[in-house]
C-alpha cells in the first residue's frame, strides 16, 4: 500500500507557533513577576501577534470587509494587551506602597 510523502510545512506556520509561545512565556512573566519591562515586552508581543497569527487564526468572528476580520486567534492579543496594562497597574501600586 504505497504512501504519498508528506510535503513540509510553510515556514510561516512555525514562525506564528513562535510567537505564541513568547506570547504565553511572557504572560506568565507578568503574572510570576510583574515589571514595567515583562509589561512592555508582552505588549509588544501582542501587537505582533495580530500581524503574525496568519497561518493558524482560525474562523473569523466579526468581518470587518470581506478580506479582514476579528478572528479567534487575535483574541490572545486583546487577552495579552490586558494582562500588560494589569501588570502596569500592579507594578505601580507595588512601587508606590515600597516608597
Amino acid at each position: 500500500m504505497p504512501t504519498k510523502p508528506l510535503e513540509p510545512l510553510d515556514p510561516s506556520v512555525f514562525h506564528a507557533l513562535v510567537l505564541m509561545n513568547l506570547l504565553f512565556v511572557t504572560g506568565a512573566w507578568c503574572l510570576a513577576r510583574p515589571s514595567y519591562r515583562a509589561a512592555v515586552v508582552l505588549a509588544i508581543l501582542s501587537l505582533a501577534w495580530l500581524f503574525g497569527n496568519g497561518p493558524i487564526e482560525g474562523r473569523v468572528l466579526i468581518s470587518i470587509n470581506i478580506n479582514h476580520g476579528f478572528t479567534e486567534s487575535d483574541i490572545l492579543s486583546i487577552v495579552g494587551l490586558v494582562l500588560a496594562a494589569v501588570t502596569l497597574v500592579r507594578t505601580r501600586e507595588r512601587r508606590r506602597y515600597e516608597e
